[in-house]
This record gives C-alpha cells, sequence and structure tokens, in this order.
C-alpha cells in the first residue's frame, strides 16, 4: 500500500495479510493513502522468512528499498523499527514542510515552541502544559511551512518511565487534553532543559538567537540549509524567546502559559 506524508511518498508491504490494519494505529500522523505506482521510500516486511540453518528459529525482517534494516526474532521490534524509521524519513526527506526536533502546544490561537533532543525533558513538558489546558501538537517535532506557521503532528506522548530509557506511549487524551487541526503562528520560543532544583530565571533571546537555537535541531539543516532558514526566520519574527534552565515540568507550565 502507498502513503503520501508532506509531500514524501511512502510504500508499506507485508508477507502476511492484514499486516497493514495491524499497525494502523502506530502509522506517523498525517499518513494519507494514495495509489500511486511510484514511491519515493519502499518498507518491506517480511514475516517468518527462512532461517538460515536447519533447527533456527524463522526470523522477521524490515527492509528499506533494498537495504535491510532489522533481522528479529519476535515480530514487535521490527514494528518499532517501522514507526521510528517513518517518522525519520518524513523528518528528513518531506520536500514542502521542515521538521525542527521540539515540543509544541497552542494557547489562545498561537503556538509555545520547545526545542530539544531526547533525554531534554520536552515529552514531560508538553504533558504537563497539555494538563494546564493546552492544545497538543506534538512531543517530537515542530512542522514548520515556509511561512513559519506550526502543524500538528500529534503522535502519542512518549513519556519516560523515572530513572530508564524505557518510554511508553500514551494518547493525549491521558492528560485531559485534545490534538490541535489547524497550523498557527508561533508566539514563544522556549529553550530549556530540566535540572533538579533549578529555578527558571530565563534570558531573553534576539530573533537570530533564537533562530539558531532551533536551527541545531533541524532535522534537514545540513542537507537543505537555506529552506530551513527561510522557514525558521518567519517562524521568530514576531516570537518571543527565552533561555533558562528549568525545575519540575508542572510549576514551569504555569509560569509559560503566564506569559
Amino acid at each position: 500500500m502507498s502513503f503520501n506524508c508532506c509531500g514524501l511518498r511512502i510504500g508499506i508491504r507485508a508477507t502476511r495479510p492484514g499486516f497493514l490494519g495491524m499497525i494502523e494505529n502506530r502509522l506517523p500522523p498525517g499518513l494519507k493513502p494514495t495509489r500511486t505506482p511510484v514511491v519515493d521510500r519502499m518498507y518491506s516486511v517480511v514475516i517468518g522468512g527462512p532461517a538460515s540453518r536447519r533447527g533456527l528459529h524463522r526470523m522477521n525482517l524490515l527492509y528499506v528499498n533494498a537495504t535491510r534494516l532489522v533481522r528479529e526474532r519476535e515480530l514487535e521490534p521490527v514494528v518499532e523499527s517501522l514507526e521510528v524509521d517513518l517518522r525519520r524519513s518524513i523528518a528528513h526527506w518531506a520536500p514542502r514542510l521542515v521538521f525542527i526536533h521540539a515540543g509544541v502546544v497552542g494557547w489562545r490561537g498561537r503556538a509555545i515552541v520547545i526545542p530539544g533532543h531526547s533525554m531534554s525533558g520536552k515529552s514531560t513538558l508538553v504533558a504537563a502544559l497539555v494538563r494546564a489546558g493546552a492544545t497538543y501538537y506534538s512531543d517530537e517535532y515542530a512542522v514548520l511551512d515556509h511561512r513559519g506557521r506550526v502543524f500538528p503532528f500529534a503522535k502519542p506522548l512518549s513519556i519516560r518511565e523515572p530513572g530508564s530509557y524505557k518510554s511508553t506511549d500514551h494518547p493525549v487524551e491521558q492528560f485531559g487534553g485534545h490534538a490541535g487541526r489547524e497550523p498557527l503562528p508561533v508566539a514563544l520560543v522556549i529553550v530549556t532543559r530540566y535540572a533538579e532544583g533549578a529555578r527558571w530565571r530565563p534570558r531573553r533571546l534576539r530573533p537570530s538567537e533564537a533562530a539558531l537555537a532551533l536551527l541545531r535541531h533541524g532535522v534537514a539543516a545540513r542537507r537543505d540549509p537555506a529552506r530551513v532558514m527561510k522557514a525558521l526566520r518567519h517562524c521568530v519574527a514576531d516570537a518571543e524567546a527565552l533561555r533558562g534552565a528549568r525545575g519540575e515540568a508542572t510549576e514551569m507550565a504555569r509560569k509559560i502559559l503566564s506569559l
């Protein structure tokens, strides 16, 4: 079956009938079925493929185009790898939109963008903002068009267990919120990272500093810097930007929304 997401054409096929139905809820947001025979990226899942030697367990395989990504005895790691690589591919190769590693919420018709890599605490802060009444847009990517507006990429929130690298996906409704649907202009960029015991004493950033802070988290910044910078210039043109370490997410969320 073929899909389109943000202008990128994707194909997914499997050796087991009904596999696509099994993973329907784990596909990236915004993936729309198409009938195009030509795709940019083809994923092939071989379920219970041939064993390499007699007596060995049959393996499950994942290929992207002609390259094997995963070979596992269990099917779940293959599905997880497909899910993750799909999102990464869309973020890197989407021709029409710019993806920034960031959490995003909507508040009073404007967007709040929180750039950061994994383990920076952005998903926890996004969840706290949703609990405080903000509209959920993403805990992984800020998706910008050429005008700097943010589009929703509302995958389930991935919250890590305390003291662990393992994360669990939660629907936004579990936090008492809902996902946004319309693109929003950016009102606020918060460059922050959790630090135990930290007090929020932010420094205001100039637009150029805010753009550079976002550029560091641009997925396609090295491949297409001119297009990324164009979107970022529009993104920060009318936005306020603040940088500083933060403490607990609940208190931080209240301070952010009060701005």
